[in-house]
């Protein structure tokens, strides 16, 4: 979207190379509301970082940093995520960290799981160990910085730790 500055005049003749700044609260509903998409026919090589929702429907061959993750049925990940809350349909191999973690039954996950909570579905497919957060507070949960692994010597993560292989078809 780009907005033109009401007080510029426009005889057609000029143009500007760069589009006029949004008003504060069309950035801010964006912000909010609206994920950022990796359609099925992308390919990333590299890594993301988001303060806001992404989802992947295409391949990331990288590490993703979000506030909210979710990987399609199609999506591949290869590569580290961190996210406060993940939802997986699709294909990751690494590691994942996060406050809440879903596994869909269509999820096949080959790497680690560092989580506060983690729900699977029957059919879903993980071989890895599993690992749970401990909660820095009181009832109000992890914060998303305990996630990353600068943050503690163990990533945040107690000190137990299961294998669980799900290869349900």
């Amino acid at each position: 979207m780009f907005y033109r500055d009401s007080k510029s005049s426009d005889s057609g003749s000029s143009t500007s190379s760069a589009p006029a700044a949004m008003p504060s609260s069309v950035t801010a509903k964006a912000m909010t509301g609206v994920p950022s998409i990796i359609s099925p026919d992308l390919t990333i090589t590299g890594d993301l970082k988001s303060n806001g929702d992404i989802q992947i429907d295409g391949t990331v061959e990288g590490d993703i940093d979000s506030r909210l993750l979710t990987i399609g049925q199609g999506a591949e990940v290869r590569g580290s995520v961190v996210a406060e809350t993940v939802r997986i349909s699709g294909k990751v191999e690494g590691q994942v960290k996060a406050k809440n973690v879903t596994l869909d039954k269509t999820a096949k996950v080959i790497g680690d799981i560092t989580h506060e909570s983690l729900t699977m579905e029957a059919g879903a497919q993980f071989e890895g160990r599993v690992s749970r957060i401990q909660s820095a507070s009181n009832g109000s949960g992890a914060k998303v910085a305990s996630l990353h692994p600068a943050s503690s010597a163990n990533g945040g993560a107690s000190s137990s730790t299961s294998t669980v292989q799900s290869n349900a078809f």
